[in-house]
């Protein structure tokens, strides 16, 4: 997976992406983790009765789809299950599921059809940790609720095969899928065999470093990385709002600016991409999110020749120093650059005092 100079990879071929975080959490629409983070906003009982309120009847993947490649984005990642258990498709394996909310219809597989429709790349986002499942250990380490409950068996193993089957069913029955998406492996389970199913029933597909084997590529979270080049394949992942990657009401909202500078860091130094938007209840995404999508996506889509089928060549870039034609003066640890054949792009990612 590793590229030097011109070695070319599908990993690369597709550099910005959208993750989408939906689930019953945007009903409260406070945090994704309300159960871990909400110091008793909400017991998991209370919790677990939101399935009986969801129904998003504004849910349009075709709008999804519109606004991410109005951005420039060119994939999406979607949350089958977040750390909640519920999940977003008709499983065989759990009630807790779409199909016995109001709603009552595969959210997936509509997705999945608009996105196979359209040539746009899915991906799936899948949860280790499982507030839900009686069989998951819940022993209150990070990303996990805090004991068992009456009823519950904790066993990783079993557990651990109710995931094979569910991961199963998501790879056999929604079509191509682009990326696996594992998070939070809090358990540290350990069992290789489950990256190597899924390769086998999705060839090509690429599989993050969060699961229980060895993956493709790093996810760095919220973090803009030191340095001026990935020493392996990264995606970052970065939501829209500071507070919540699921819909949260009176969110605070990065500046555009600072998410700009964050996605031009990131690709020039040779990483991918994922902007989240958490969609609200009814499946409509909140107007700051669109308007920022707007002018993130209309900023991208200038300049994004600067990205598609370049490498990183800020080693380039070897004077201590830059003079613009205007006679600025800029320091080195200011500009990364990139590099396509003859062409050479400098980016200046960030905000920066310069001396005529």
């Amino acid at each position: 997976m590793k590229r030097f100079g011109d070695d070319r990879d599908v990993f690369f071929e597709r550099r910005f992406g959208m993750f989408i975080h939906w689930g019953l959490y945007a009903i409260p629409a406070w945090h994704e983790q309300i159960l871990w983070r909400g110091k008793g906003m909400m017991t998991r009982k209370e919790y677990e009765q939101l399935i009986h309120q969801f129904n998003p009847e504004e849910f349009d993947p075709d709008a999804w789809i519109d606004m991410a490649q109005a951005a420039g984005m060119q994939y999406m990642c979607i949350t089958t299950k977040h750390h909640d258990g519920f999940c977003l498709w008709d499983t065989k394996y759990t009630d807790y599921n779409i199909m016995n909310s109001p709603y009552g219809k595969d959210i997936l597989g509509m997705l999945a059809e608009a996105c196979a429709r359209r040539n746009f790349p899915l991906s799936l986002y899948y949860s280790c940790p499982d507030w839900h499942h009686p069989n998951y250990p819940n022993l209150g380490r990070h990303h996990e609720m805090f004991g068992a409950r009456a009823g519950d068996d904790h066993d990783i193993h079993k557990y651990y095969d109710f995931v094979r089957k569910q991961v199963e069913e998501l790879c056999t029955r929604y079509g191509k899928i682009y990326q696996f998406f594992w998070d939070v492996n809090v358990a540290e389970h350990y069992d290789p065999s489950l990256n190597e199913m899924i390769r086998e029933l999705q060839p090509g597909i690429l599989i993050n470093e969060r699961g229980p084997g060895p993956g493709d590529y790093n996810t760095p979270e919220r973090v803009v990385p030191e340095g001026n080049e990935f020493d392996k394949p990264a995606e970052a992942v970065q939501s829209l709002g500071r507070e919540s990657w699921g819909y949260r009401e009176n969110e605070d909202y990065y500046r555009y600016k600072y998410v700009m500078q964050s996605v031009d860091k990131v690709l020039a130094m040779g990483g991918n991409y994922m902007l989240n938007v958490g969609p609200k209840a009814d499946g409509t995404f909140p107007a700051e999110s669109v308007a920022a999508l707007k002018e993130i996506g209309g900023w991208y889509n200038r300049i994004k020749e600067a990205f598609d089928g370049t490498f990183p060549a800020s080693s380039l870039v070897y004077k201590d120093e830059i003079v613009t034609s205007a006679g600025h003066r800029i320091e080195r640890d200011h500009v990364l650059a990139t590099k396509r054949d003859h062409m050479l792009y400098i980016h200046l990612y960030r905000d920066m005092q310069t001396t005529a």
